[in-house]
């Protein structure tokens, strides 16, 4: 797997730096200066205001009494570590569980409340997904390109109704699953796997808490539309709210495809190429927006990720053996 996964990441390095190079290393250079500090300013800001609404949508699904910053938190670790570090979406994933848990949320709450939030993530991308392909048929543009769109959205339904049905009725397999992973990435101290499942359950029988974390996962999807939206505006770039969110949202389904590409570095850029032509969107600008996203992902992810570190050292810290402690304390001269 580890192999798959370099052999992705070269591989999508080579074809941003082919993409970026073929339409001009000046003309996207420009197109992403256009937007100025204030500008990139605005986007952070908007865009962290989007990662604590998704933070609370996995709050959502916690029993009354849990507070929310543990989930804000630990949604903007997995983001972070999804979109700056050279993991795959997974490997984020596992970290904002990781850090649920360093906040007092246990075990089992963070792994059950985190693989129903994904789940309905995923519903609502599915349905972000299908108002893009709703808005590239009224604008008239790439019908082949929306019929294997929609195939995929079909394809994506079924797996996900699967995948539902793994954790309402036959959850063993995954629970093994996430007991070996938890073991290899050695906090399986922390995680009572035995109660994942009825964490999962008593999740579901809340169907109120199900319902507001979808449609508020749906609410994000497009305001993150919006945002890039403003970004190519302040880019002085001239293209309608619809285009956008119709690139967006298809642009968001091909990298949930193409999860075990480390940042989905080529996926995006190609696909926003690709998807831009059909809407308009000149390439370079569409590539300057690419690039202007990973530059907002790693302001707002280096802190974080950096921040994370600290809290994990100062746990090991707080943990360290009693033989250790003495032997710091070797050679110290009695009395002094």
């Amino acid at each position: 797997m580890k192999s798959v996964a370099l052999l992705g990441l070269v591989a999508g390095l080579a074809i941003g730096m082919a993409l970026v190079s073929y339409f001009g290393f000046a003309a996207v250079g420009n197109a992403l200066l256009a937007i100025g500090g204030v500008g990139f300013l605005l986007i952070v800001v908007l865009h962290l205001a989007i990662i604590a609404l998704l933070g609370l949508c996995w709050q959502l699904l916690a029993p009354p009494d849990y507070p929310a910053r543990p989930f804000l938190w630990a949604r903007l670790v997995r983001d972070s570590g999804g979109e700056v570090l050279p993991l795959s979406q997974l490997g984020g994933i596992v970290m904002g569980m990781r850090a649920a848990m360093l906040l007092g949320v246990t075990g089992a709450l963070a792994i059950g409340s985190m693989i129903v939030d994904a789940t309905l993530e995923l519903l609502a991308q599915i349905a972000y997904a299908a108002i893009g392909l709703a808005l590239l048929l009224w604008l008239h543009a790439g019908l082949e390109m929306a019929l294997w769109v929609g195939l995929g959205l079909l394809g994506a339904v079924g797996l996900t109704l699967v995948f539902i049905f793994l954790q309402r009725r036959g959850f063993g397999a995954i629970e093994h699953a996430v007991a070996r992973l938890t073991r290899r990435l050695g906090f399986a101290a922390m995680v009572e796997t035995r109660s994942i499942h009825a964490e999962i359950l008593s999740i579901y029988r809340r169907p109120r808490a199900l319902t507001l974390a979808f449609l508020l996962h749906l609410a994000v999807w497009i305001l993150s539309g919006i945002e890039a939206w403003l970004a190519l505006r302040l880019m002085g770039a001239s293209i309608g709210l619809a285009s956008v969110l119709a690139i967006e949202s298809l642009l968001y389904a091909i990298r949930s495809a193409a999860f075990a590409v480390p940042n989905a570095i080529g996926v995006q850029e190609a696909t926003l190429v690709m998807l831009g032509a059909a809407l308009g969107l000149p390439p370079e600008t569409a590539l300057a927006l690419s690039l202007l996203k990973r530059a907002r992902d790693i302001v707002i992810g280096v802190p974080a990720l950096a921040c994370w570190q600290l809290m994990e050292t100062g746990r090991l810290w707080q943990k360290r053996p009693p033989l250790v402690a003495a032997t710091l304390d070797v050679g110290t001269p009695q009395g002094s």
